[in-house]
């Protein structure tokens, strides 16, 4: 990881980053990558929640006998470009043993940028919002735990739609 750089002048951008991992030392794994994203260049990680268990979701759909993923979300300010951001993500996960070998497969960690601020792409290289957000309790549930009122861009609200989520409140 390279070291912190300088702030760079102009306004921050709110990114909201979603953590997951099944396979290896989980918690260590969710952990030191939240301490990660603390330390990228011109950015502030502003929380994270405590991670939760849930169930695998593959191509096939929930799959029970897969191991089991700890996932949490973390609240960050960047300076950085959004690309910019998603490169770095990815860097993480490769530190960390990440191997992309199969879609929606047991991975050490997988870190999804859901939002950054308002910003709307369809771009294939990096679609924000992130396209599954809403359909994730996995997401929902802990970014709802610190950010009670966050928004989904171009969606609606995170309340709103975890209660539309089945065991949501709605």
């Amino acid at each position: 990881m390279p070291q912190k750089e300088p702030r760079a002048h102009g306004p921050a951008h709110r990114a909201v980053v979603a953590l997951g991992a099944n396979l290896g030392q989980r918690a260590d794994t969710i952990a030191e990558a939240i301490a990660d994203l603390g330390r990228l260049p011109m950015t502030v990680l502003v929380a994270a929640a405590e991670p939760i268990e849930s169930v695998a979701i593959t191509l096939g759909g929930p799959d029970a006998d897969a191991p089991r993923y700890l996932n949490t979300v973390a609240l960050i300010d960047t300076r950085l470009a959004p690309s910019l951001l998603l490169g770095y993500l990815h860097a993480i996960e490769g530190r960390h043993g990440r191997e992309r070998r199969e879609r929606w497969g047991s991975r050490t960690l997988d870190l999804d940028l859901i939002t950054y601020g308002d910003v709307r792409s369809d771009d294939p290289a990096l679609v924000l919002p992130h396209p599954r957000a809403a359909e994730r309790d996995f997401v929902l549930d802990p970014w709802l735990s610190i950010d009670p009122d966050a928004v989904l861009p171009g969606v609606g609200t995170v309340a709103d739609l975890r209660a539309a989520l089945p065991g949501g409140a709605g």
